[in-house]
């Protein structure tokens, strides 16, 4: 039986290296490193949710033109597309992106805006995953504010991935904690989500978010009462996509 011989895989190569460089690194020093190895071919995506403003301060530190996709569903709270403008003038920051699903792909699958009663995947798809994907199209890389203590999908984290697309996905707050969080937040009076304050220690959707009660998972108000726990952006069949050779 003939063995079939291994296929070297330069973007696999490049995920191993850079998580046996930048592993015990500070975020900021990993941020640096990657803005400068994927130099207008990285953004980083932003919900502007509970604990975004410590990447997007972060950022504004080193490049405040870089390419920030922000992902508006048209279902979100108005009091996140406020904070949203806040912090971008805050910070300075010159290269958000507004995101959008598709207006035909609304008008055909969600005309009332109700999807997500009976199909929360379905609605994540149209109005997340897909306009995302769309967006990330010209670039190498992106970084996200994944942490390995939100979700147990989510703890097993690398600092560096491949998505399914083939791109680097880098998570440089993946070892932070909810303390070291707020810590960073009040450390440099960085402003708080307003929704933060009212038991929403994790945003979504409006429709499907809900406030959370004392010793509740912070992440328990989104899709409250369905076996979901996440959009599907950093997941395929419900599965995280990290290829071999990325962990």
């Amino acid at each position: 039986m003939m063995r079939r011989e291994a296929i070297f895989d330069p973007a696999e190569a490049q995920v191993a290296a850079l998580n046996a460089t930048l592993s015990e690194a500070a975020p900021e020093t990993v941020l640096a490193h990657v803005l400068a190895d994927f130099a207008g071919r990285i953004a980083l995506v932003s919900s502007f949710g509970a604990e975004s403003v410590v990447l997007l301060h972060m950022i504004s530190q080193i490049d405040r033109a870089l390419p920030v996709l922000f992902l508006d569903t048209e279902l979100l709270f108005p009091e996140t597309l406020a904070y949203q403008r806040e912090v971008a003038q805050l910070l300075g920051l010159t290269g958000v992106r507004m995101v959008r699903p598709d207006a035909q792909a609304l008008a055909a699958a969600d005309p009332a805006g109700k999807l997500h009663r009976h199909d929360p995947d379905a609605c994540c798809a149209m109005r997340k995953t897909r306009p995302l994907e769309a967006a990330l199209g010209g670039f190498g890389a992106w970084i996200t504010g994944r942490k390995q203590h939100q979700t147990g999908a989510r703890s097993g984290l690398s600092l560096f991935e491949l998505d399914a697309g083939g791109r680097v996905k880098v998570n440089p707050l993946v070892h932070w904690s909810g303390q070291e969080v707020r810590h960073y937040i009040d450390a440099h009076a960085l402003p708080r989500h307003p929704l933060v304050g009212r038991g929403y220690p994790s945003i979504g959707c409006a429709p499907c978010t809900s406030p959370v009660a004392p010793g509740e998972s912070p992440r328990a108000g989104r899709w409250r009462g369905r076996d979901k726990e996440e959009c599907g952006i950093h997941f395929v069949d419900g599965r995280a996509v990290r290829r071999a050779g990325a962990a």
